[in-house]
């Protein structure tokens, strides 16, 4: 061996040691824990947000408690309460007027006075019916008014009000009683005495108003799956409408493509084999159609997001705050999340930004897939919002909210955790450019965003709001649905309606649509609605007259009426519209924000439909009216019950007033239509099932604003990228690595069932 070669293999010895020796001093030292640092930000609000805020638990038991003894009438507890009773439905807030709000925000007014909106039904008089009084000022409230007729023109007819949990019991008691007249047909058809059979309620209730009969659907249910897979071909008819339950009554049955009288008459035609039955075992736990008990082993955890110096945003009561932005959180428990004065750099861009409904309609060839129309808000999509699985639902580490709502109860409820706020890495440059000729550098910004999360469970349907703010000015709305799809009996020709996705199951064709209202005010309330598109040309080369080029050229338009600025669904509507200010940016252009719709929605019900007005929102993708404050929903939770008499007609605010230089809102619908499909088993996948809408600066700025992000990343070639100083990229490698605080492991979301 020579000197060389013995020389190089010390060298590669020596290399080993020393690698060996520093795997040694560094085995089992735990990373560092992340240290929060202060943010710095300027908090400017001095609880101003607040007059938006929802109620406290101690601010609506005080409404009830002054309810009780201010308005001489007995009262029984909600949960309680039969149809003949008079009861407290629900205390929300009553957010005030927005002149006397923004005069008290931006004029130096007075605080507007702090008042709850509580909904009573009165079954317990002559007329029985639902009002609902504004009671105030909390948090001791001295005086009630009476706003039913000033909000809907008149009394709301009893009929209207939404089913409560204890009708749901005593009609699930009735339907218990009749299905015991039929022991030999359940125990041959679906191996049961009806006890472990799941009822689900369709909607609406019947053809016309007053009616309140519903179809109930039957259901195998074992415990920890979705029963909404396993129908056993048995539909009920309930006649629910008298204000004593002992009257309420079964009108019709369902089973296998034939009505019968009774359940009773159901018995004998079996019994006399005059029916064409078909046996449903019972599955087992482990083998049922839609189980979502894992099918392998937890593997190795996938990547975690966390804040190496704490979170970005700072939170203050109902308000966020972060890089620029400033948003006030709240939410409905009848129509979900609401955000209100959402401001960039301190201008407010957005007065409101609300969900207002979710519609869900179905097709079948059974009585109550074909008739179910859900407005979601009736039964209570904020209520219904419960509390949040960390790390998965949202980040680990994000801040996570309770809210509190009081509905069919004394008693305010909390939904601890069931609203996530979190800053989101989308893994994607918000903008970036590497630069090859002339000069070498790379430039660029991640696309980092603010966003606020809920996620409402509407019997088998799950949907995720969010709402997302980017550091370029832009706000993001998205909703994905997920969860278990309904299903129909399959029988005759029900892959008419659907597909077939397991024995005996249809999985029902439906869309989902939603609406939302987005109260603009850019650069001021005062807003016009302008619409640009691209059209060709055929002009002359002005360098070659012999030939024609074919020029896109701009045709812009300004919309001066309600009528030209209601767009139809599923219809061509210009590329580019925005709410305009009159006053302009440094170039000269109106300053401006763009709505961007991303939808694909079904077809809207037809407008001969008798019930098409109370969801007569849907016909537009787009709608802008002038702002009133006796129009501040597009819906009603009473519009669910008569459909076909609605309190609230969204089509009526659309009456050709001119909307040039006005206080603007601009109403929003976008949805999908869903064709279940085997993949939809067990559960609807978020993939693909995403729809929103955009509100993008068109003009606003002088240029784009996330150029003061200081998260920006530039580098040239001349520079020493591996420089923190230089390359912010860099400073990585010290500045996060550090261990996370991970909370323990929670859940409370069975606690309020």
């Amino acid at each position: 061996m020579n000197m060389k070669t013995l020389l190089i293999l010390l060298v590669l010895a020596l290399a080993t040691i020393f690698a060996l020796v520093c795997v040694l001093l560094t085995r089992g030292r735990a990373p560092s824990a992340c240290q929060h640092q202060p943010l710095g930000q300027e908090d400017t609000d001095d609880g101003q947000s607040l007059v938006f805020a929802d109620l406290s638990p101690e601010e609506m038991a005080q409404v009830v408690r002054y309810l009780r003894g201010n308005l001489g009438v007995q009262l029984v507890d909600a949960s309680r309460a039969k149809p003949s009773d008079n009861c407290i439905a629900s205390v929300d807030v009553q957010v005030p007027n927005k002149a006397e709000v923004l005069r008290f925000l931006d004029g130096g007014g007075a605080r507007p006075p702090r008042e709850a909106l509580a909904v009573l039904y009165f079954g317990n008089q002559p007329d029985p019916n639902v009002t609902e009084y504004v009671v105030g000022p909390l948090p001791r409230p001295v005086y009630h008014r009476d706003v039913t007729v000033q909000k809907y023109g008149g009394k709301v007819p009893y009929h209207r009000r939404p089913v409560t949990g204890k009708e749901y019991v005593d009609i699930n008691s009735l339907i218990q009683r009749e299905l015991r007249k039929a022991p030999r047909f359940l125990a041959a058809c679906c191996e049961s005495d009806g006890t472990d059979l799941a009822i689900l309620t369709t909607a609406p209730r019947g053809f016309k108003s007053g009616d309140r009969a519903t179809w109930f659907v039957l259901f195998h249910s074992v415990a920890g799956t979705g029963y909404y897979l396993s129908p056993v071909g048995l539909e009920v008819l309930v006649d629910h409408g008298d204000l004593h339950v002992s009257r309420w009554w079964l009108r019709k049955v369902f089973y296998n493509g034939r009505y019968f009288a009774s359940t009773g008459d159901l018995e004998d035609a079996f019994v006399a084999n005059l029916l064409d039955m078909v046996r449903i075992e019972k599955p087992p736990a482990e083998a049922v159609l839609g189980s979502m008990r894992p099918q392998r082993p937890p593997g190795s955890p996938g990547p975690l997001q966390y804040e190496p110096q704490g979170p970005r945003y700072s939170i203050k009561g109902n308000r966020v705050t972060f890089q620029g932005w400033s948003i006030a959180f709240g939410m409905n428990p009848n129509s979900g999340p609401r955000l209100f004065d959402i401001r960039f750099h301190g201008e407010r861009i957005v007065y409101e930004l609300s969900l207002q409904e979710a519609l869900a309609l179905y097709g079948s060839n059974c009585p109550g897939g074909m008739s179910t129309r859900y407005f979601d808000g009736s039964f209570g999509i904020g209520r219904f919002a419960y509390e949040l699985v960390r790390g998965l639902d949202c980040p680990y580490t994000a801040t996570y909210v309770d809210r509190h709502y009081l509905v069919e109860s004394e008693t305010p409820k909390t939904n601890q955790n069931s609203l996530c706020i979190f800053e989101h890495d989308a893994g994607l440059p918000l903008r970036r450019h590497f630069s090859d000729s002339q000069s070498f550098y790379y430039g660029g910004l991640r696309k980092n965003t603010l966003v606020i999360r809920a996620v409402s469970t509407l019997i088998n349907y799950d949907y995720i709001w969010d709402f997302m703010f980017h550091s370029s000015g832009a706000v993001e709305v998205r909703v994905h649905a997920t969860g278990y799809i309904s299903s129909s009996f399959l029988h005759d020709r029900g892959t008419n309606y659907g597909n077939k996705v397991g024995p005996h199951t249809l999985g029902t064709m439906h869309l989902h649509h939603m609406h939302y209202k987005v109260d603009l005010d850019v650069d001021g309330q005062l807003n016009s609605l302008e619409t640009q598109d691209m059209e060709y040309e055929l002009v002359k080369a002005p360098w070659s007259m012999q030939n024609t080029i074919e020029r896109p050229y701009l045709r812009r338009e300004r919309l001066e009426r309600e009528d030209e600025a209601a767009f139809p669904l599923n219809t061509p509507m210009p590329r580019y519209l925005s709410f305009a200010s009159s006053k302009p940016n440094k170039w000269g252009h109106p300053r401006s924000y763009r709505i961007q719709i991303v939808s694909f929605a079904g077809e809207h019900l037809p407008t001969s439909s008798a019930m098409e007005r109370s969801i007569s929102w849907g016909r537009y993708q787009l709608a802008v009216t002038r702002h009133k404050d006796e129009e501040p929903t597009s819906t009603s939770v009473y519009n669910q019950n008569d459909p076909w008499t609605p309190t609230v007609v969204f089509a009526d605010f659309i009456n050709n007033e001119t909307i040039t230089n006005e206080d603007l809102v601009a109403w929003i619908s976008v949805g999908f239509l869903h064709i279940p499909h085997a993949e939809d088993i067990p559960n609807t996948v978020t993939v693909g099932n995403g729809v929103g809408f955009f509100l993008r600066p068109y003009n606003y700025f002088d240029e784009d604003p996330s150029v003061d992000s200081p998260d920006s990343v530039y580098f040239s070639s001349e520079q020493d990228i591996g420089a923190c100083g230089a390359n912010p990229l860099a400073c990585l490698s010290p500045t996060a690595s550090c261990a996370p605080h991970l909370p323990p492991f929670y859940y409370g979301g069975f606690l309020n069932l």
